[in-house]
């Protein structure tokens, strides 16, 4: 079966600049059999209950502004999944989670930049499943749990995030890009990677109470909760793999795991 991922996309800047991540995310699609389809739990759309996007087609969004102009020319055509759509509303609602439908949305940058760099071919069908932020952490390892079986059905639950994310730090001025890693971070993610590797969803799902400068390093959840999701949807006596750790501008850890 193929794993559940986390990954961390970053800034949308990570599909032009060389860093590690941006290599790491090149090689993510060699390292596990091509999927049927693609389910991305995007920290860019939040809702207040679930829903899937099933749109005619999917359009790129450049949900961001300031940046060069090259990324506004940037497209990410893959197909819609529009089975796998019915079928994640199916599986959530099995599990008393009504799901809805937003028969508009195309693809946000936490979806088509990593997944641009991982399938650039743009080939493969996907669809986005939203975040509850207001509903936290427990509330998306139940998501997660419900969608257990599509691993047996080749799809990939990709939860795209960020592993530390507090932003407001650029109020102080953008830091160079590979600007030593600050003590706080280094705590939080220390802690996280332990309950992670040991696979401890409990205390995963208490982390904002439990880890040091949790909420420091997320003032907001959403760029978390994927993990959450991803850590759910592998299901019991998952198997964690760490892929991939950098950090950029001294904060924003670029961390990824797969969930065999």
């Amino acid at each position: 079966m193929l794993p559940t991922l986390f990954i961390s996309h970053g800034s949308p800047m990570t599909i032009l600049e060389d860093t590690p991540a941006r290599r790491f995310l090149e090689s993510l699609g060699g390292l596990f059999p091509r999927p049927r389809a693609i389910l991305s739990i995007s920290a860019h759309w939040e809702t207040e209950a679930p829903a899937v996007n099933d749109p005619p087609a999917n359009e790129t969004i450049y949900d961001f502004y300031g940046f060069p102009q090259e990324m506004y020319h940037l497209t990410y055509p893959a197909p819609v999944a529009h089975g796998l759509a019915e079928r994640v509303r199916g599986l959530l609602a099995a599990a008393d989670l009504p799901c809805g439908t937003d028969k508009a949305r195309g693809l946000d940058h936490g979806t088509w930049v990593p997944l641009k760099l991982a399938y650039p071919d743009a080939d493969i069908p996907v669809i986005q499943l939203s975040v509850q932020s207001q509903l936290g952490a427990r509330h998306h390892v139940n998501l997660g749990a419900a969608l257990k079986k599509l691993r047996e059905e080749d799809v990939l639950v990709f939860g795209s995030g960020t592993f530390t994310h507090d932003l407001r730090r650029f109020r102080f001025g953008r830091a160079a890009i590979d600007a030593p890693e600050t003590p706080d971070v280094t705590a939080f993610s220390t802690w996280m990677d332990e309950a992670i590797m040991a696979g401890d969803v409990n205390t995963l799902a208490e982390y904002r109470r439990l880890a040091p400068y949790a909420v420091e390093e997320h003032p907001t959840e959403e760029h978390l909760l994927p993990l959450h999701v991803a850590m759910g949807a592998a299901g019991p006596g998952m198997r964690p793999e760490k892929l991939h750790s950098s950090v950029e501008y001294g904060f924003m850890r670029m961390d990824a795991y797969a969930f065999g």
